[in-house]
């Protein structure tokens, strides 16, 4: 049992969020979404622990795919950062705020980027794309990211102000936004070699999920007595993280999304 420990952590605390998120607000919807979401992160993680190499991609599109195309295409929910800032400038507690507070602004205390490994609809994509290992140093333009995240928040407060702040505009929004993204992540992983360049430089969620991610609970722990410095942890992590440091100030230590492709890789047992 002691290795399931992680997925039945993780199941348990969706759970809780669910059932008190019902007992307040008493929509039986949270119950399920967050409950749901919580199963598949339970299984996932159980399946990693068992060894199977594709839990994560199973997760991600379990989830991802009920995000983007459940509570986004059909529900007509704007999930996207520009939603989130809307649902925040009405004062209204939507799919969008709920989202981003549990997943990408406090979660992340607990699972880290464990988002943008497990759950993202964008990385889903992406992480199908041929260039699973970074070529050649990171490019110094992960300010961009910052450029985007400014932008989107200016986009939302342009249209309160002009009054065509509304849910059909959103969702045309969400689609249009989805359709660059994919674009652009696509576009930048050819070019870079990289299926992660777009976490990296662009996505503007990275900006909630970094201060955050730094005093995760759930991370890959170091034994430095173990390793024989082999290197293999370094070549297969897609986020150029420190691998072989087990401090919170490693390189890229913010940007593990806990895809377990050191822990695989590394001979020793080292990582765990």
């Amino acid at each position: 049992m002691k290795k399931y420990r992680t997925a039945i952590l993780l199941f348990t605390i969706f759970v809780a969020i669910a059932v008190a998120l019902y007992l307040i607000t008493g929509k039986l919807f949270l119950l399920l979404n967050f409950g749901y979401i919580g199963l598949c992160l339970g299984i996932g993680a159980a399946l990693t622990a068992s060894g199977w190499r594709h839990a994560r991609l199973f997760v991600q599109f379990a989830v991802g795919l009920y995000i983007l195309v459940f509570l986004g295409l059909i529900c007509h929910e704007n999930m996207q950062i520009e939603g989130f800032w809307y649902y925040l400038f009405l004062g209204v507690v939507g799919a969008g705020t709920l989202h981003y507070a549990i997943a990408k602004i406090f979660g992340p205390l607990l699972f880290g980027r464990g988002w943008c490994g497990y759950a993202c609809w964008t990385a889903m994509v992406l992480d199908l794309l041929p260039y699973k290992q970074p070529k050649g140093p990171r490019k110094r333009i992960g300010y961009i990211r910052y450029i985007v995240f400014g932008l989107s928040l200016a986009l939302v407060v342009v249209l309160f102000l002009i009054g065509e702040a509304t849910p059909s505009v959103m969702f045309r929004l969400f689609i249009l936004g989805n359709i660059v993204y994919y674009i652009v992540g696509i576009a930048l992983a050819v070019a870079f070699c990289d299926n992660r360049a777009f976490c990296k430089y662009i996505c503007p969620v990275t900006v909630f999920l970094k201060p955050m991610s730094r005093y995760s609970l759930l991370r890959i722990r170091y034994d430095a007595d173990k390793c024989i410095h082999c290197g293999k942890c370094a070549e297969v992590c897609p986020m150029d993280v420190e691998v072989t440091n087990d401090s919170r100030k490693k390189k890229n230590a913010t940007e593990c999304i806990l895809c377990h492709n050191c822990t695989r890789a590394c001979p020793v047992k080292a990582l765990k």
